[in-house]
C-alpha cells in the first residue's frame, strides 16, 4: 500500500504544518540554518542628531521680545538660544526691527528681518 496516485505523501500534515508553522518547535533547526535573524530585534540605534526640537516663526518675535528680549544701545535683542529655541522660521510678517540670536534660521526668516532693518546673529557662520 502506498500514498495514492496524486497526493504522494505531500499534504501539510506530513510536512509538519504549512508555512512557518513550528519554527519555534519542531522546525527550529531549519530556522536556525535558513533564517538566523528571523526572531529578535535590531540593536538600539542612536537618535538622529539633526532633529529640531523647538522652533518659532517671525510672527512670534513681538511676543518673544516681551518675554525674553532686552534693549541695548537702541537695539532690540531677542536671544532665542537662551530661551531654548533652536531654529527661526520665516512664517508671518514682522514690523519691528530685531537682532535675533539663534542657532539656525531659514533664508526667508533672514530676508524678512533684513528688509525691516534687523539682523540674525548666529554662531554657525
Amino acid at each position: 500500500m502506498g500514498w495514492g496516485q496524486v497526493g504522494q505523501h505531500r499534504a501539510s500534515g506530513h510536512k509538519g504544518g504549512l508555512g512557518v508553522t513550528g519554527m519555534m518547535k519542531h522546525h527550529y533547526s531549519s530556522l536556525l540554518k535558513d533564517e538566523p535573524d528571523h526572531y529578535g530585534h535590531d540593536s538600539t540605534k542612536p537618535p538622529h542628531p539633526n532633529i529640531t526640537k523647538k522652533w518659532t516663526s517671525i510672527r512670534d518675535l513681538d511676543d518673544l521680545f516681551t518675554k525674553f528680549g532686552k534693549e541695548e544701545g537702541g537695539k532690540k535683542i531677542v536671544d532665542l538660544e537662551s530661551a531654548g529655541y533652536e531654529k527661526l522660521l520665516g512664517g508671518g510678517k514682522i514690523t519691528n526691527t530685531y537682532s535675533v540670536k539663534v542657532k539656525r534660521f531659514t533664508a526667508s526668516a533672514e530676508e524678512k528681518l533684513k528688509t525691516v532693518g534687523g539682523e540674525v546673529l548666529s554662531n554657525n557662520g
